[in-house]
């Protein structure tokens, strides 16, 4: 599924990433929590990164998040593409 990765200290980039629990917690490094960011979109982040130390990254509606973060879509229960909107922020940086 397309998804935007956001690494500490790195420009967020959109990514193809497979829609698996292994694949998500590869790309968060540990295992995931989401916060939802609106009706259609969460940001999946490790939930242990603060405990484990992860360097800072970025601030999103008033949470502060570490390591590496993935912003994907959601339909209902299911994690999807992330919506268009967010694609195109990426893209127009």
């Amino acid at each position: 599924m397309k998804a935007i990765r956001k690494k500490p200290g790195c420009a967020p980039e959109i990514i193809e990433v497979e829609n698996t629990l292994k694949a998500l917690q590869r790309e968060v490094s540990g295992y995931i929590e989401t916060v939802t960011i609106a009706s259609d979109a969460v940001i999946i982040c490790n939930e242990e990164g603060r405990i484990l130390g992860l360097p800072d990254n970025c601030r999103v509606r008033g949470v502060d998040f570490v390591g590496t973060v993935l912003i994907v879509g959601t339909k209902g229960d299911e994690f999807c593409d992330v919506p268009a909107f967010f694609k195109m922020a990426v893209q127009h940086g």
